[in-house]
């Protein structure tokens, strides 16, 4: 018998105990950032899932700092950025995205750097990115950045001359042409 209602009672534990980590589905209210930041800067942000949350929730600063690699971010470490929010892995990479937040934004609002090129939004995928001169870009796929990549800096002269020329509420799927 004693048996049993230990099994019952374990049981009873299991679906707490193996459920799956919460992921970021809500915005952070804005009395819980950690710090909210705004400047002159201007353009469409691509926000995937209809949140307000940039880059996915991929951490900005990740790409540039320790060995380059993109980690998730935690809203815990939320800072506001034009109205956008980022996530962070940790407090000291959400201290030093405050303290230049222009530097770690992803080119073109996030958006796709071969796309802009062309005069389009699309999704930039935060899995498919390159980092060119301290500046972190953003494809829609690997097969898209493959594309990029054969003339980096001639997509990048073309994008810098398109992406100022969308409205700043432009979305994805938007055309220049």
């Amino acid at each position: 018998m004693r048996t049993i209602a230990l099994a019952l009672a374990a049981a009873a534990l299991i679906p707490a105990a193996c459920s799956a980590p919460e992921t970021v589905t809500e915005e952070v209210a804005q009395d819980e950032l950690l710090a909210e930041v705004n400047d002159d800067a201007s353009g469409p942000v691509y926000l995937s899932s209809g949140r307000n949350i940039g880059l996915s929730g991929y951490d900005a600063v990740s790409y540039q700092v320790g060995d380059g690699t993109p980690q998730q971010g935690n809203e815990e470490f939320a800072v506001s950025y034009n109205g956008v929010q980022y996530h962070f892995a940790n407090a000291d990479n959400a201290a030093t995205f405050q303290a230049d937040p222009a530097r770690y934004v992803p080119a073109y609002g996030g958006f796709c750097a071969w796309a802009a090129a062309r005069g389009d939004l699309a999704a930039g995928n935060p899995e498919n990115y390159r980092v060119v001169d301290g500046r972190l870009y953003l494809n829609f796929n690997g097969l898209i950045q493959s594309r990029w990549e054969q003339d980096i800096p001639g997509f990048i002269e073309r994008a810098d001359e398109n992406y100022p020329q969308f409205a700043a509420d432009a979305t994805e799927g938007d055309s220049l042409g």
